[in-house]
């Protein structure tokens, strides 16, 4: 097994071998990402669909002295196997040497630790700038496809490639006709009208802005690739090689069912099950699919948008077909998503945002311009704000409260469990009043006894869920329940009944009850599910800074940049466990 790759320990491995042994290789691979894969998930179609043409890319090119630049970089798990980290992909052991994107702290040929889409043009034509300030003449490479075309910085970078970068600059376009599930806008029109002309479509958006174009229609094919590289090795202007490749290729059910193999948890190869079955669990994913179905039935004014990312609103085909006009997927572009919904609750609309906390970063100026100065109303619905959330670097959400809490106007509100995440909803869908974000807990579908309210036109108002002395616990969101374990401690412990507080709304404070808590209280704990700078807790403490002799302690994240982590093991070396806590507030 592995009868190539075994022998590849960098690039110069591969320009040995003849074309046989090249396709022998490319099974290599296929097979050591099967193993990888099957065991600990991951990106399947993008790698699955790039092999070849990153066999040919290192075979042509002279890696790392000629740079590439993988957009997402959730593609390059063949490039790693090709640059000495195989180890990786076929040996169980080695799982944890690698991360899923590039990384340059592992090896010499990554150049950028990146998991966000649309920046590889822009990055790669910083690599060209840089090399013509210093006189360099390497090829700089920019790979990008899986509807990251669509993206702004994308858009941007091909406009300034296009009139104002001189020498060389190669930009792949990976064309395999879908990104994270089918691809959206006119551009993507464009790609398979040239497709279908075999490049030579007289309306080509490229050569509009002022690039070269090239296309190659065999993009799984070895040697059209090396051929194609080849032409346009040590060019000296910027092109564009379209390539047309099949995602999830050597996989006959991620070659058919594209947007559920994008990604993978672990399954099993036979049936393409997943080997832990999660189908029964109820998820704030599912709630928030119900939900979408059954407003949209009765309220003809809202609609859901997605940008690029159904799955986190767990939208499958079908059900986006049920919501018609009333659903819009706008492709990549979570600037325009946040914009064009502000646009739409200024004309009588009630829409809903839904993506993940990571890809929302991108849209702070939108956030703060288009929709908090002109407080429009509309609601965004953010996955994965939480240490519980997406673990690898770039795709952190524990910077939710601090980025966006304090933006004028937005009200961020964190629910702790089921009934009160449908309140919020109801109730932010129906005011307009105030554009608001929904935090969706990390710690999973809480269906406790407590009753929601559902109104929350009292901005700031805290909830307190239970009346005590000496100590006041304000648990938010997904750390609610971390609440109620400190204040049983508490009372375990001390013979002492807490007050715990459910704050709900983590982008301001309650300045009633804080002042009010003076009266019969020493300490106050915070818990938020996020980094601690910036975020609620810190606001509380502020508050009671400035005269009084009450103790707050805030317990949260450290502003760092984690990288795949195990949640529960972080918070335990945090202090943030009920234990821990509760040894701190004895003390």
């Amino acid at each position: 097994m592995y009868e190539i790759l075994k022998k590849i320990t960098g690039p110069k491995d591969i320009k040995a071998l003849n074309i046989q042994q090249l396709e022998q290789l490319a099974k290599d691979i296929r097979d050591a990402l099967m193993n990888r894969l099957t065991k600990v998930g991951g990106h399947f179609g993008p790698n699955f669909g790039m092999v070849e043409a990153e066999i040919a890319m290192h075979y042509v090119f002279d890696s790392p002295r000629d740079k590439f630049v993988f957009d997402v970089s959730h593609q390059a798990y063949p490039h790693k196997m090709l640059t000495g980290r195989a180890q990786a992909y076929m040996d169980d052991v080695h799982f944890g040497d690698v991360s899923g994107y590039t990384n340059p702290e592992e090896n010499e040929h990554d150049f950028f630790n990146v998991g966000h889409t649309s920046t590889s043009i822009s990055l790669a034509a910083g690599l060209a700038e840089g090399r013509n300030l210093t006189g360099g003449n390497e090829n700089i490479v920019a790979v990008i496809g899986d509807g990251s075309l669509s993206g702004g910085e994308a858009l941007e970078a091909l406009d300034y490639a296009g009139s104002e970068l001189k020498g060389n600059f190669i930009i792949v376009v990976n064309d395999n006709q879908q990104s994270i599930a089918e691809v959206h806008g006119g551009l993507y029109k464009n790609l398979d009208e040239l497709r279908k002309t075999n490049g030579q479509a007289t309306n080509n958006m490229f050569k509009a802005i002022g690039l070269d174009y090239i296309y190659e229609a065999n993009g799984n094919n070895i040697e059209k690739m090396i051929q194609v590289f080849k032409k346009v090795k040590d060019i000296d202007h910027p092109i564009v090689v379209h390539i047309n490749t099949k995602k999830g290729l050597g996989y006959k059910l991620a070659e058919d069912n594209k947007e559920s193999w994008h990604w993978s948890s672990p399954f099993d190869e036979k049936t393409g099950k997943p080997k832990v079955d999660l189908s029964d669990i109820e998820t704030y994913t599912s709630l928030t699919a119900q939900y979408i179905l059954e407003r949209t039935k009765k309220d003809k004014k809202f609609i859901t948008i997605t940008p690029a990312m159904p799955g986190t609103a767990g939208l499958t085909i079908e059900m986006r077909k049920k919501l018609g006009q009333q659903y819009k997927d706008v492709g990549i572009a979570e600037e325009h998503a946040i914009a064009l919904a502000s646009g739409i609750a200024k004309n009588g609309g009630r829409p809903l945002v839904v993506t993940n906390s990571t890809f929302l970063q991108r849209t702070y100026d939108q956030v703060s311009q288009d929709v908090c100065i002109n407080n429009n109303p509309i609601t965004v619905v953010v996955n994965f704000s939480s240490v519980r959330g997406l673990t690898d670097v770039t795709h952190l959400g524990i910077f939710t409260h601090s980025i966006f809490g304090n933006i004028p106007n937005l009200v961020m509100l964190a629910p702790t469990n089921k009934a009160e995440y449908i309140a919020m909803l109801d109730w932010s869908l129906e005011q307009q009043e105030h554009p608001v974000f929904i935090l969706i807990p990390g710690n999973g579908v809480h269906d406790d006894e407590r009753v929601a309210d559902i109104n929350y036109s009292q901005i700031n108002k805290y909830k307190v869920e239970q009346q005590g002395s000496e100590v006041a616990i304000i648990a938010a969101g997904g750390f609610y329940q971390l609440g109620e374990a400190v204040a049983e401690e508490i009372k375990n412990e001390k013979g002492i009944t807490p007050t715990l507080i459910n704050p709900r709304f983590v982008s301001g404070i309650d300045t009633d009850l804080l002042t009010k808590l003076k009266n019969n209280h020493k300490s106050i704990i915070t818990l938020e599910d996020g980094i601690v700078e910036g975020g609620f807790g810190q606001k509380i403490a502020s508050f009671y800074g400035a005269d009084s002799n009450i103790k707050v302690r805030n317990y949260g994240l450290e502003k760092e940049f984690y990288d795949r982590y195990d949640p529960e093991e972080l918070l335990e070396n945090l202090g943030i466990t009920p234990e821990k806590i509760v040894k701190d507030i004895l003390k």
